[in-house]
């Protein structure tokens, strides 16, 4: 989302120069004129890396093909957009992995089935799992642990997990193990088939200034953004109506915010709370006592607006374990109405293997929607291979694809800005939108790009922000909505 000198020559060298410069110049002229790219040695997070620099990683070398600040969970396998392996580099490793030992059942719903095991170990190093459910690939992970949703009530599965490595050497088999689902619960109500989420902003900025009883019924879900780093409590959260707005807006309390959350409610309407943004974070590196103030900070904002789950917005440094931890011991004490959203960045979504879909496939029993945020994202690529440009209905359309390989259609939303201003990049008109929808449900209205699908059951639409869409008279709210609703 989104804030030398010069040296002097002595006048008695002077002479000297220009003979000097003429013999340097021949000796140059019998070396190859060659863009020399900087050898960066091992990836790492956190470096600025220019175009054609070189690093290694996991035994592979890689090239940079755009320049970039590096992230967690941006490893040069993970996004071929800024990564190009160059062929040759430290391509000799034809040592497999052990088989992943001591598989077990940690967790089961009606939905799903958690399973954890013993890490493989490898001659250059293990870089992820899958795992089967039968003989058909159902997730694929780096950590040693994965869930696995989607699945039917009181109902007998096999699963077995194979290590790889970078080289893409596979480990034999696990052993398989069985898990039964449970018995079907009912679980809370959720919001219709299609829906459109929002962002409302508690702060100030050149967006219109809004209380949330004002925001138009046509947004589904509307996302408090955000809730902050307590200082003082690690991993521990905290939210209040932002000082500055509530001065523009004459004194907006947190007791007038809690009671529009309650007519928002009363109307339908979900109302949650997002961790993360631009600058925003959470500290969960450490798992005590952190996830237990997080957990218990979160829950007291929940209980004292009213709200009805939480959307995840971290732009940096998540730890995806603690993360998964916590919303899991979250929702165990919100109850089965909770509701969980996330909002990863386009780059985040260029591979199976980044930190959102390990968190993803983490948490996907009890995930309502994944909302892309398909702007700030310069050319990235899609399904094809093929690089786009954002702010086209094909770079909707094709990252879109490229993400439901591993994302159910039923989670996923296309996440837009609602105005020209929301975003440095990747604005596109309400009808856009309304197209690159239409395209992954029905394939009609697309661009050049054709999905290798239809997606009937795409979730939605969301935009950044309620606050800028305001600007526009809510173009886009009035847009989108009524044309989700004519999606099958």
């Amino acid at each position: 989302m989104m804030r030398a000198g010069l040296c002097r020559i002595p006048d008695k060298s002077r002479v000297m120069l220009l003979p000097l410069m003429v013999v340097v110049s021949m000796i140059m002229s019998f070396f190859p004129l060659e863009v020399s790219a900087a050898d960066r040695g091992s990836w790492a997070a956190y470096v600025s890396y220019a175009v054609n620099d070189n690093v290694t990683y996991d035994g592979k070398s890689y090239k940079a093909i755009q320049s970039h600040t590096s992230l967690p969970g941006w490893e040069p396998p993970n996004v071929p957009a800024l990564w190009q392996h160059v062929q040759g580099g430290g391509g000799n490793d034809t040592a497999a992995p052990t088989a992943p030992a001591n598989v077990t059942v940690s967790s089961v719903t009606s939905s799903s089935v958690t399973l954890s095991w013993q890490a493989s170990t490898d001659n250059v190093g293990v870089t992820g799992y899958d795992v089967y459910q039968g003989t058909a690939l159902a997730a694929s992970v780096t950590g040693t642990s994965a869930t696995i949703a989607g699945l039917s009530p009181n109902t007998t599965y096999s699963f077995k997990v194979i290590a790889k490595d970078a080289a893409g050497n596979l480990s034999p088999a696990s052993a398989s193990v069985t898990a039964t689902t449970a018995e079907e619960t009912g679980g809370g109500p959720q919001p219709t088939k299609h829906i459109l989420t929002g962002y409302w902003q508690n702060f100030v900025n050149g967006a219109s200034k809004l209380k949330v009883r004002d925001i138009p019924d046509q947004y589904d879900i509307i996302v408090l953004a955000f809730a902050e780093m307590d200082p003082v409590n690690p991993g521990g959260v905290v939210f209040n109506v932002d000082s500055a707005l509530s001065a523009a807006l004459g004194g907006y309390t947190n007791a007038e915010l809690i009671a529009d959350i309650q007519t928002k409610r009363a109307q339908g309407k979900k109302v949650i709370i997002s961790i993360g943004g631009e600058l925003g974070n959470i500290d969960l590196n450490t798992a005590s006592p952190n996830i237990t103030n997080f957990v218990n900070s979160m829950y007291g904002i929940i209980t004292q607006f009213g709200l009805d789950g939480i959307d995840i917005d971290l732009e940096h440094g998540m730890n995806v374990p603690n993360l998964t931890t916590a919303i899991r011991q979250l929702k165990q004490k919100a109850g089965n109405d909770f509701i969980l959203t996330m909002a990863p960045q386009t780059i985040d979504m260029q591979s199976p293997n980044t930190s959102y879909m390990q968190l993803y496939n983490n948490l996907k029993d009890i995930t309502t929607v994944m909302n892309v945020q398909y702007y700030n994202s310069g050319c990235m690529l899609g399904r094809d291979g093929k690089c786009y440009s954002q702010g086209t209905v094909d770079f909707l359309t094709a990252l879109s694809d490229l993400t439901l390989q591993w994302v159910s259609p039923s989670q996923l939303g296309l996440g837009v800005p609602a105005a020209s201003s929301a975003a440095g990049g990747g604005y596109v008109s309400p009808t856009v939108v309304n197209n690159a929808l239409n395209c992954l449900a029905t394939g009609n209205n697309c661009g050049s790009y054709k999905p290798v699908a239809k997606y009937p059951d795409v979730r939605g639409a969301m935009t950044w922000s309620i606050n800028w869409d305001a600007t526009t008279n809510y173009a886009l709210a009035k847009t989108v909505r009524p044309f989700l609703d004519t999606l099958p």
